[in-house]
Parts: structure tokens; sequence; C-alpha cells
């Protein structure tokens, strides 16, 4: 079972996964906005034109509009700022877990500092030029 829930939180944490499930919900949050757009002002518009609705709007629908798509344009907002910061705090995980693995590389060479030769870090002498190492 561990087996199986390491390899679903690689796979799911890998780069276009998330990119994908990103997209789409931004996608779907964009897709309100369109909406609202449609309905409270270009909908409304075109009522108008065609007699759909002959009469003027109130003041009252007007406000509900324009209020209606305020709305949609904050749920918008929301979404986007909670995936951002989702995504910012996976990435700071990923970027620790690097950090780690790079932090467990042990340095195991040296530079000859009259040959310039990478040597063993425990070498006494350079097997390229003899010159004594001193550490």
């Amino acid at each position: 079972m561990k087996k199986f829930l390491k390899e679903f939180k690689e796979f799911a944490l890998k780069g276009n996964v998330v990119d994908l499930a990103i997209g789409m919900i931004i996608g779907t949050a964009f897709t309100g906005i369109v909406t609202a757009l449609t309905s409270n002002f270009i909908q409304p518009i075109l009522d108008f034109v065609t007699r759909a609705h002959p009469n003027l709007y109130t003041g009252t629908e007007i406000l509900g509009f324009v209020s209606a798509f305020i709305s949609a344009i904050i749920n918008f907002i929301i979404i986007a700022l909670t995936l951002f910061l989702l995504l910012r705090g996976i990435n700071r995980l990923s970027n620790l877990k690097k950090n780690k693995e790079e932090e467990k590389e042990v340095i195991t060479t040296k530079v000859c500092p009259y040959c310039k030769s990478e040597i063993d870090i425990n070498a006494t002498r350079c097997p390229h030029c003899t010159s004594e190492i001193k550490d």
C-alpha cells in the first residue's frame, strides 16, 4: 500500500499533471466571468435591440447585473489566489526536498594547487605532478 501511495504521489505532483489541473480550474473560473458578462451585459443589450424586452431595465435590475458580474470577477480572483498559494507551497516543498538531496552529496575530490588536476580528497601527493599536498 505504501508503494502505491508513493507512486500516486509522484504521479500527482508531476509538473504536467499539476499544470493541467490548474489550467482546468482556472478555465472553469474564467467561464464564470464570461457567462456573467454575456448574461448580465450583452444579453440585456440584445433584448433591448431586438425588442425582446421592450421596456428599459430598471435601476435595480442594472445594479443586479453589475453586482453579478463583479461577483464573478471576485470569485475568479479568489480561486486564482488560492491556486497560486497552493502551487507555491508545493513548489517550496519540492525545493526543500531537492536542497536536502544536494546537501547529501559528499565531496570526494579536490583540486591540486600546483597543476590544477582533480585528485582524491584524501590524497597527500598529486598523482599527476607528484607535488606534496598540504591541507
